[in-house]
């Protein structure tokens, strides 16, 4: 039988290496996106039309880029932040269980809603709470993706960590500065910085669609447990540079804003306990095996 994956927002960063990667395992892939195209339908074809005959899984990857230092952190941009999350997860929902042949459903969210804790290693097992901006969107955008009880879709919310790819993301963001010898920490670097590779990502989604075992939360973050400061000591030395200077916090806060600038300058310290239990293996388990893929030549 086909698989046929349908990908919210397969254009971007992530979507983009994905596509690639299924289609290489053999799936057909159909984007749904803003704009009409070649294997594509918009959001408002899913709505009127819903899930395209013949898909058998659907992942969610739709979001306004947070982190755009281009734009600035007005309560219009918060807004489609907010509703371009939660809004294609519930989308998506109801196109699913109109379909009724979708076999799973995952979901992409974030790991903001872990709040930091020195003494604490959190696990999918522990609760998690709204404390600002970019946890309580987290909550919110783990609720629109929740399939009902009766579903016959598997429902998967992968919490994901910094995404690390030569592609763009963080590494995008500071490869020049890195490159150039002038690159440092975030802050004063002691904070945890979850985070996956590119390539594991996209694996661990292929997982999750083809896994029965796949069902529920999966935290999406390396075993790998480093500060800031390590990963760019790191990805430093990766590139055979130096790693002197430090962004100060004041400066990431003029940057980006106090609730876009917490997603640098906070972190929880998060292990993929069930992820592991599934059966599935990181390619890139440690910070210095995946700051070594990303920084060799193309």
């Amino acid at each position: 039988m086909t698989r046929h994956a349908l990908i919210g927002g397969g254009t971007g960063f992530v979507g983009t290496r994905l596509v690639n990667h299924l289609t290489s395992q053999g799936y057909d892939v159909t984007v749904v996106s803003r704009m009409p195209g070649l294997k594509r339908i918009t959001w408002h074809q899913l709505e009127k039309d819903g899930i395209p005959k013949g898909v058998t899984s659907v992942v969610n990857l739709a979001g306004q880029n947070v982190l755009d230092p281009s734009r600035r952190w007005t309560a219009g941009f918060k807004q489609n932040v907010w509703n371009s999350r939660v809004n294609s997860a519930s989308s998506l929902v109801k196109a699913i269980e109109k379909s009724g042949g979708v076999d799973a459903f995952v979901n992409i969210s974030g790991v903001s809603h872990y709040p930091a804790n020195d003494n604490k290693v959190y696990t999918e097992n522990d609760k998690v709470e709204g404390f600002d901006f970019m946890s309580r969107l987290c909550l919110e955008w783990e609720k629109a993706a929740t399939l009902p009880d009766n579903s016959t879709a598997r429902g998967i919310k992968l919490r994901t960590g910094v995404v690390v790819g030569r592609e763009g993301g963080m590494i995008q963001s500071i490869w020049m500065p890195f490159n150039l010898g002038l690159g440092g920490p975030m802050g004063t670097g002691k904070q945890i910085l979850p985070w996956i590779h590119l390539e594991d990502l996209c694996r661990l989604i292929q997982h999750c669609l083809e896994s029965k075992n796949c069902r529920g939360v999966l935290n999406a973050v390396a075993p790998d447990i480093v500060t800031n400061g390590e990963f760019s000591k790191i990805f430093a030395s990766a590139l055979r540079r130096p790693c002197l200077f430090p962004v100060p916090e004041f400066v990431v806060d003029l940057m980006f804003g106090k609730d876009r600038s917490a997603l640098l300058l906070n972190g929880a310290k998060i292990e993929p306990k069930r992820t592991l239990e599934t059966g599935f293996n990181f390619k890139y388990p440690t910070a210095k095996v995946a700051c070594q893929e990303v920084v060799q030549k193309k």
